[in-house]
């Protein structure tokens, strides 16, 4: 708790700028609504324009929780998977799960495209239909991951049998993109560049619960994840269970990896970048407890100023948010790592 308390400056000022940029987010789109009209619809203060309100709490709300969640669970997988591995460059989708999500969507959509399958669905039931594929996919991903580490004791084969799962399903997706329509491969292009914005209520409050059962886990791995940081001999010394930590920890990622796919699409860079964000941002310290929800908060943040940037402030126009979170997050992670000096 004292650790906590000698953070407080830190949580405070990110939890500040995530409201800051959560109702200048609100303010930007087609329609222009004044930041001051935007605080009063999020405070729960009428307003004098109705159209205001419906567009904010039926469609920017929305789409600001899921960009803040989305971000931070993916943060928050990235870091776990980085601690477990000792790898730096370790992501959420290491493991082969968004791979699999993708080779879902891609299988639904090109592959049907031969019998002229996805021409059944409405807009609606293509979006479901492609979540449910994504999620398909992702499970049996999982699934493969998992037997494998029954086998493997090794972390660095499980790694490695990752980044081949990874490759084999890429290599799958590109087949069937070959041979995909015109139109099917359109579709699949615009999945891959991620959205934030096709989430209705009712699929956010599925997100949510999946995403914080995942989170859940992660937490209930803090001191795991610690004893981690001093090598596997050492948490096996402290009474840790390497194997049920493996287990839960490849569970905890592949529901925040598999989730967050499934439902907005692949988004890159973040689950990468906020983690070392953070330990650039406090480098004194190494407690997960600290870290872990640091993580969230700085995901959540970048995902949410990377929306922000997509909506092209003053313009109709929406960017693929897959495309900035890289185009903006690169930069500024070489920009703090340069400034370092040691």
């Amino acid at each position: 708790m004292n650790k906590l308390s000698q953070y407080k400056g830190f949580f405070t000022f990110l939890i500040g700028m995530l409201f800051l940029c959560l109702v200048f987010n609100l303010s930007l789109g087609s329609v222009n609504i004044p930041l001051w009209e935007a605080i009063k619809i999020v405070l729960g203060y009428p307003t004098t324009k109705p159209t205001f309100e419906y567009i904010l709490l039926d469609y920017r709300i929305p789409k600001a929780i899921t960009a803040m969640l989305t971000g931070g669970s993916l943060g928050v997988c990235g870091l776990v998977m980085q601690t477990y591995f000792k790898n730096p460059l370790a992501g959420p989708y290491v493991l082969g799960i968004s791979s699999g999500a993708s080779l879902g969507v891609a299988l639904l959509l090109m592959g049907s495209s031969w019998l002229g399958g996805w021409f059944l669905f409405s807009e609606v039931g293509l979006r479901w239909a492609i979540m449910i594929a994504a999620t398909l996919g992702s499970i049996l991903v999982f699934c493969l991951i998992l037997i494998a580490a029954i086998r493997l004791k090794n972390s660095t084969s499980l790694l490695i049998l990752g980044l081949m799962f990874g490759s084999l399903t890429a290599a799958i997706v590109n087949i069937l993109m070959f041979f995909g329509s015109k139109e099917a491969l359109q579709k699949y292009v615009f999945w891959s560049f991620g959205s934030l914005g096709n989430i209705n209520a009712s699929e956010l409050k599925i997100l949510g619960l999946v995403l914080l059962v995942g989170l859940s886990i992660a937490v209930y791995s803090i001191k795991n994840l610690n004893s981690l940081l001093l090598g596997e001999n050492y948490a096996e010394s402290l009474g840790v269970s390497l194997k049920k930590n493996r287990y839960l920890l490849i569970l905890s990622s592949s529901l925040l990896a598999g989730a967050t796919t499934a439902f907005v699409g692949p988004i890159g860079f973040i689950g990468l970048a906020a983690p070392h964000l953070i330990r650039l941002l406090i480098p004194s310290t190494r407690d997960h407890k600290i870290i872990l929800p640091a993580v969230f908060l700085g995901g959540a943040l970048l995902l949410l100023v990377c929306d922000s940037i997509a909506q092209i402030p003053g313009s109709a126009y929406v960017l693929p948010i897959n495309g900035i979170t890289s185009l903006i997050g690169a930069p500024l992670i070489i920009f703090l790592i340069l400034r370092q000096k040691n």
